[in-house]
């Protein structure tokens, strides 16, 4: 399992502190010294099923300084992963990486829901 974060994130700080508290092992990547490759992305998408937008830190700087809001409707899907795999600080963090699961942004139900039941 991969716990994919920016450490001086609070919610990856939060999500974090959770998986220590529930003893869950983990392998830890920062997503700004390791960017995610264009196939990591794409592999995490179709293993999440979540839309392709839903892994865009939209609260980022760097998403506002690109105006992605308005642009990421007019680009293609292609164009949006090669974005996403071109700066890990576009993509929407914590991300943890399960051979069978892929989660994105930290909802405690959810890893709860995913990770101890």
């Amino acid at each position: 399992m991969f716990f994919i974060c920016y450490p001086k994130c609070s919610t990856c700080q939060k999500a974090k502190k959770w998986l220590d508290s529930n003893g869950i092992d983990y392998s830890e990547r920062n997503i700004k010294e390791e960017n995610p490759s264009l196939e990591e992305i794409r592999d995490w998408r179709e293993l999440s099923g979540l839309p392709l937008k839903r892994f865009f830190n939209t609260s980022g700087m760097a998403y506002r300084e690109l105006k992605l809001k308005d642009r990421l409707p007019r680009m293609s899907e292609e164009e949006q992963l090669e974005l996403l795999a071109s700066d890990g600080m576009l993509v929407k963090r914590p991300i943890l990486v399960t051979e069978k699961f892929v989660l994105a942004g930290f909802k405690p139900a959810e890893w709860e829901d995913k990770l101890l039941k």
